[in-house]
């Protein structure tokens, strides 16, 4: 039986150049971190705009086990279906009943644990959804009932919202994965009472835009203040994600590790 749980999460993957850079780095993480788990959050993998199935045969070809969404999971109707039919593929789970989908799963390690991933999205700038608190404790009475390792993709916008969540479930989770925001913060820790927590990821896919937009059409964005078609940007395409080593016994984290590959330019020339 397995002592600790290697996990990789894949940061936002945005597109066809965030799908390329899973592609091109996977691999290589895989070899480096020997992954009893890999996650990665999917809601942009259709040219920024949701899932379909299509993208998240991909993922899994690389490997993935567990994919995550969040709010632009509903952008794409397609998604619906995945989210119906794929129990592999999560939104959040705070969103009214009625919508398709499941909030959280399972998944069996190989010689190991069985190990819960639980999806939830925030409500601060973003939509009025059933209360992410209140429903991670929810989900957490019927995880608790088959294991003790647990990770959380908090799908959020405001950081102080997803620090007070952080706090609010340390001790209660192994790791807590901010993804939305598309930046990488520098404030991957371990919390007291055992909690790994990162504020952002980082996002999977184009630098050379704005958030995976074309850097043209944002900058009207801002300048016009009216809405443009969202086309997704190209270039400097990275992975972006976190490693946790968690024990298997405790289920708290032991090591947390954000890496950016490739390293980001010091400049553009």
């Amino acid at each position: 039986m397995k002592e600790v749980i290697n996990t990789i999460f894949i940061g936002d993957v945005v597109g066809k150049p965030g799908l390329k850079a899973v592609q091109t780095h996977m691999p290589g993480l895989i070899e480096k971190y020997q992954p009893d788990l890999i996650i990665a959050n999917g809601e942009n993998a259709a040219d920024g705009k949701g899932i379909t199935e299509d993208e998240a045969s991909q993922l899994t070809v690389q490997g993935v086990d567990i994919i995550t969404t969040g709010n632009h999971v509903w952008d794409n109707w397609k998604g619906r279906q995945i989210l119906a039919q794929n129990q592999k593929v999560l939104r959040p789970l705070n969103y009214p009943h009625g919508n398709p989908g499941l909030g959280f799963t399972f998944y069996q390690i190989e010689d190991g644990p069985e190990i819960a991933v639980l999806n939830l999205q925030g409500r601060t700038y973003m939509q009025a959804i059933d209360c992410p608190f209140r429903s991670a404790d929810f989900a957490l009475n019927i995880i608790k009932e088959r294991t003790n390792i647990i990770y959380v993709d908090f799908h959020a916008d405001a950081t102080a919202e997803k620090i007070a969540f952080s706090w609010y479930l340390d001790g209660k989770v192994s790791a807590i994965f901010g993804t939305h925001t598309h930046v990488q913060t520098a404030d991957a820790w371990i919390l007291p009472q055992g909690t790994g927590y990162i504020t952002d990821v980082g996002m999977t896919g184009p630098y050379n835009s704005v958030l995976g937009l074309r850097k043209d059409i944002a900058i009207k964005r801002f300048l016009l203040q009216t809405p443009f078609k969202f086309e997704m940007g190209d270039g400097d395409n990275r992975i972006c994600g976190v490693y946790t080593k968690v024990d298997v016994a405790t289920g708290k984290t032991l090591i947390i590790e954000p890496f950016m590959l490739p390293q980001p330019l010091k400049r553009y020339n």
